[in-house]
């Protein structure tokens, strides 16, 4: 007959195993002295099979042109905000009307200057002003739950200063680049100078 049966490599006595394992010796190692992770990987193997995928998926060009790349990570510098997830899947995927007002205000502010500098009047930037401010009051008094609103309005005669500055920079910059291209032209031959009116006629629509 043969010997107590071996449980995975161990003796199936209960009170050898006590024995064991009050001595400290019960090390996963079986009678015969061999380890219950024999011809099993090192945690050490294991590392190094992992960096040379990551090394030959590197040589390969897996990882180029992955999105973000090159770019440096953003809201490094910020605070937390619990609701980051929820902010950032909005602002990526430009979803409106989604979400508690607290974060879709948030985002409609982190854009509005580029809102503003699309209207040609400063009637219409005080509108858009208006109606912000407006909203941001309104879900500031509602109490339905949700993170705060933490959003501040805008000062009206603040914002219109600030387009009307930004539309003369672009403004400046624009003839700076008109006057670059013209020197530019000035300086071919007259069959290239020819050819290049002509390309800039068809690409300002003339």
């Amino acid at each position: 007959m043969q010997d107590k049966k071996r449980d995975d490599g161990r003796t199936a006595d209960p009170r050898l195993r006590a024995a064991r394992y009050r001595t400290g010796s019960d090390t996963g190692t079986d009678i015969d002295g061999e380890s219950d992770d024999a011809g099993r990987p090192t945690m050490e193997q294991r590392s190094q099979y992992v960096e040379i995928q990551i090394a030959q998926a590197m040589r390969r060009g897996d990882f180029d042109d992955l999105p973000g790349a090159g770019k440096p990570l953003t809201g490094l510098g910020g605070t937390y905000d619990p609701d980051w997830w929820i902010r950032q899947k909005i602002e990526r995927e430009r979803l409106t009307g989604l979400g508690p007002p607290a974060l879709t205000l948030r985002t409609e502010d982190a854009e509005l200057e580029g809102r503003l500098d699309a209207i040609h009047s400063e009637h219409g930037v005080r509108e858009v002003i208006a109606d912000f401010n407006r909203r941001i009051v309104e879900a500031r008094r509602q109490l339905q739950g949700g993170p705060p609103v933490v959003t501040a309005t805008r000062d009206a005669d603040e914002e219109v200063d600030a387009w009307r500055h930004r539309r003369e920079e672009r403004g400046r910059l624009a003839r700076e680049a008109r006057e670059r291209e013209d020197a530019e032209l000035a300086a071919l031959p007259w069959r290239e100078r020819r050819r290049a009116l002509r390309a800039r006629r068809l690409r300002d629509g003339w």
